[in-house]
């Protein structure tokens, strides 16, 4: 049987629904998966994510012992990671800092390695381009193992860091947008085009129905997702204020948690908008159903994203949409015919849609266009099936070999400690 470690920086986490999926399919296709996390999981899970926490893999808090074993490891395969450290340690433009952070987690790499050493893997999945790939990486140099990963956004756009030896070492990489596709083989040259595969992520589609403004006195906005500065909650309260002052009566539900949570709360106090926006904080999925339901319009005003779930998963449900013009957003939302866009930025702009979709009348059209976009495109169910097609084909078929390959070279490792 094929084994796979599977690892993300916090898994599992109720906010990374697609993780749990791939998982769960690859199982369904008699795969043998090691969930993995480089930081211990989040609390108070339920169903499918409380039974799956029970079987990761946990790297934290780490053995002492077994830390001085990879400590050990590192020096005895020098050679074999001499291409990570020389990067690490002379080239690109990343700070001093971040070297250090990369030297320690080479080693946190061989300690990964020496949690897996009895499990036959042949081959390491990481999820996001973060520093769990970096051990990853590592891990899977060590066990002689494949290596792999996915790219989303801020992973890609940001925090890049050492982005270019992770695509030059992988055997593949997925990422979830056309745009992030050619912003890698534009500026990683290096890069073979056939190792970038786009991999859609999904949700549940809902059925059609009757799709108008929600029944009451206000304009209705809603934005959902974790409360963090590149979200650019602040802009929104700062629209909702401008609007409130040209007298468009306007309420803003807002759901999610996270460290801007004060600021926020000290903005809105600022701008008196007690009356008019509200900070949810984490919602259940039945509470988050009756704002869906309740809303007019569903917003995101982030600064960098990948493609967002809380967009696909208003439209899959006939809301409308109101999104910046950024990234992978374009291949999902269609201005005028599928949803909306503004300039991302653009305080202006952004006021102008919100104006002229209170007052839209073909607001339905666009919201059902953009539920079938969603359904032909985006849905969960068919792109999680896709993944696991292109992920076992790109396994099997470049390296068919790598089974006997990665067992002989496992036990070669035991053997040193």
């Amino acid at each position: 049987m094929t084994a796979i470690a599977y690892i993300a920086n916090q898994f599992p986490s109720p906010v990374e629904p697609y993780v749990t999926a791939e998982i769960q399919e690859l199982r369904r296709r008699g795969i043998e998966v090691i969930p993995c996390s480089a930081h211990r999981g989040y609390e108070d899970l339920a169903g499918d994510l409380k039974q799956i926490a029970t079987e990761t893999l946990y790297l934290q808090p780490v053995r002492i012992w077994l830390l001085l074993q990879a400590l050990w490891l590192c020096f005895r395969q020098l050679p074999l990671l001499s291409d990570f450290l020389k990067r690490a340690l002379l080239g690109g433009r990343e700070t001093f800092s971040q070297r250090l952070r990369a030297l320690m987690h080479t080693w946190l790499g061989a300690y990964y390695a020496l949690l897996l050493k009895e499990r036959e893997i042949q081959h390491i999945h990481a999820h996001h381009g973060y520093f769990s790939s970096w051990v990853a990486m590592v891990a899977a140099k060590l066990l002689g193992a494949g290596f792999s990963f996915t790219l989303h956004g801020s992973d890609l756009l940001l925090h890049r860091a050492w982005l270019d030896l992770k695509l030059r070492h992988c055997d593949f990489c997925f990422t979830i947008s056309e745009y992030n596709r050619r912003h890698i083989l534009r500026n990683y040259a290096h890069v073979d085009p056939a190792k970038i595969i786009v991999q859609r992520l999904g949700v549940s589609v809902h059925e059609s129905k009757s799709i108008g403004l929600a029944k009451n006195d206000r304009f209705t906005l809603l934005a959902v997702g974790r409360l963090h500065a590149v979200k650019d909650h602040a802009f929104l309260l700062r629209a909702c204020n401008e609007l409130i002052s040209r007298e468009v009566p306007v309420t803003c539900w807002i759901a999610g948690e996270g460290p801007e949570r004060s600021a926020l709360e000290q903005l809105i106090a600022e701008l008196e908008l007690y009356a008019n926006v509200h900070l949810l904080g984490h919602l259940s999925q039945a509470q988050l159903d009756v704002c869906y339901h309740n809303a007019d319009l569903v917003v995101s005003t982030s600064q960098s994203e990948g493609i967002p779930l809380a967009l696909m998963d208003a439209m899959g449900r006939g809301k409308a949409v109101l999104a910046p013009r950024i990234t992978g957003i374009p291949e999902l939302v269609s201005d005028g015919i599928s949803g909306f866009l503004y300039e991302a930025g653009s305080m202006e702009d952004f006021l102008r849609q919100i104006e002229s979709i209170g007052l839209n009348q073909n607001l339905a059209s666009i919201a059902e266009a953009g539920r079938r976009h969603v359904g032909e495109h985006f849905d969960q169910c068919k792109n999680v099936k896709e993944f696991a097609d292109r992920f076992l084909h790109e396994i099997h078929c470049k390296h068919p070999t790598r089974n006997g390959e990665a067992t002989s070279h496992a036990h070669s490792l035991l053997q040193q400690i």
